[in-house]
């Protein structure tokens, strides 16, 4: 017989990787310097770039990053929720942390508050509308560099892959089936 948790006890969401040689969906980077290409490109054929500094999260598959089968690892920069709230006054606001924690903000997905030992961080806010790929070298170069790092425990890495996939896969139609006659609000709305 299997014994289910009790279902006041949580799961931590939370881990700490110790593992320089690897990289895992759901591991966080900080202070990754992102390469932008400037807005104003030249007729040379040097493009000038600005470097930025982002905190990030990988999203990667894990078997592919330790199988090395991508060149390229996908990463999604995160805020905590205060300096979110900043940018846009709605996450002040219960009811826009509320929409955000029930995942009905397209684009964003937020993260549970981390209270291990020197990892500590409030809420935290993924941005899939600021999507960034840098090569493995790269990443790995500032993984080995934190010697330490956070990541997140399944099921919620599977949680914020399926949020940007739900993200990812939306289709905007440029024009929808019209209403049928027993239904005219639904006319009206579309």
């Amino acid at each position: 017989m299997i014994e289910l948790p009790d279902k006041t006890e949580t799961m931590e969401w939370y881990k700490i990787i110790e593992d320089e040689n690897n990289l895992y969906q759901g591991d966080f980077i900080y202070n990754c310097p992102v390469v932008i290409p400037s807005k104003s490109l030249k007729e040379s054929k040097k493009i000038p770039t600005e470097v930025e500094l982002y905190n990030v999260i990988v999203m990667s598959q894990s078997c592919d990053l330790v199988e090395k089968k991508v060149k390229l690892v996908l990463l999604c920069p995160f805020w905590n929720l205060e300096d979110f709230g900043n940018k846009n006054s709605r996450y002040q606001t219960d009811d826009g942390k509320e929409e955000l924690r029930r995942g009905y903000t397209i684009g964003y997905h937020l993260l549970n508050k981390c209270k291990i030992e020197g990892f500590e961080n409030d809420y935290l806010v993924v941005d899939f509308r600021s999507t960034y790929s840098l090569p493995m070298s790269f990443i790995m170069y500032f993984a080995k560099e934190q010697k330490t790092r956070k990541s997140l425990n399944s099921p919620y890495k599977e949680h914020l892959s399926q949020a940007y996939a739900r993200f990812f896969m939306r289709v905007g139609l440029p024009s929808n089936i019209p209403a049928f006659a027993k239904y005219p609000s639904l006319a009206e709305e579309l």
